[in-house]
């Protein structure tokens, strides 16, 4: 009986390994069945293409008031000092922020993703373009985090820069709202509102990587995470 039983596992264990390595050998399939063998989360920013502007596309036909609708309370880290933000308004009422090609790209950044967001929240997507310009795992400017991907469909890390639509500013008072967060976050105003982030996504939507990082902050229709 012990003899039997061994030479049916030895069998069992012969067809699994053959199965695998067809597997393997499949086009398409190969870099796949690496990265998720070796490391659960290996391949996770090119695979779950977007991450930060995965709503892009879902939301590029609504309103600004549409978009404000959507957008839940904002929820401070626990513990964080929340920092006294200028009212819209107040920065409405500002002369243009200018800068460089870098403020640009932030300017435009937040523009496409965080447009319908209340300053809160487009202060807190603008951290997580900062952090991820201080981590070494990302590039070392604003536009290369941006633009990180662009290229290649749905391979980008800011849909915005990949989904193959024109990027059409239509509304300049968003527009110049947008340049003015840019240009104090670069001149280096508190990033204290999202504890470190690093990623972050729409409320609506429930990426698998969500449950690999710690969430570390919700406002308006964002959630947003560190990496580990």
């Amino acid at each position: 009986m012990g003899g039997t039983g061994f030479r049916l596992r030895a069998h069992m264990l012969a067809g699994l390994t053959s199965f695998c390595l067809c597997i393997a050998a499949m086009p398409g399939l190969a870099q796949v069945t690496a990265s998720s063998t070796t490391d659960p989360t290996g391949g996770i920013d090119l695979r779950l293409s977007g991450l930060m502007g995965a709503e892009h596309s879902a939301t590029q036909s609504l309103s600004y008031d549409q978009l404000q609708l959507l957008g839940s309370a904002f929820v401070p880290t626990r513990g964080a000092e929340v920092p006294t933000l200028p009212r819209a308004a107040d920065l409405d009422a500002r002369a243009p922020a200018t800068g460089g090609e870098e403020w640009a790209c932030l300017t435009q950044a937040l523009y496409f993703e965080a447009r319908g967001e209340s300053v809160a929240g487009q202060v807190a997507v603008a951290e997580v373009i900062l952090n991820r310009v201080d981590d070494l795992r990302y590039p070392a400017t604003l536009c290369g985090v941006v633009n990180e991907g662009t290229g290649r469909r749905y391979a980008c890390q800011f849909t915005y820069t990949c989904d193959g639509r024109a990027e059409i500013v239509d509304d300049s008072l968003l527009w110049d709202r947008m340049g003015q967060i840019a240009r104090m976050m670069i001149d280096g105003y508190p990033r204290s509102l999202t504890n470190g982030a690093t990623h972050y996504h729409a409320n609506w939507v429930n990426p698998r990587w969500a449950s690999m990082f710690p969430q570390t902050a919700e406002i308006g229709v964002h959630l947003f995470y560190r990496r580990p």
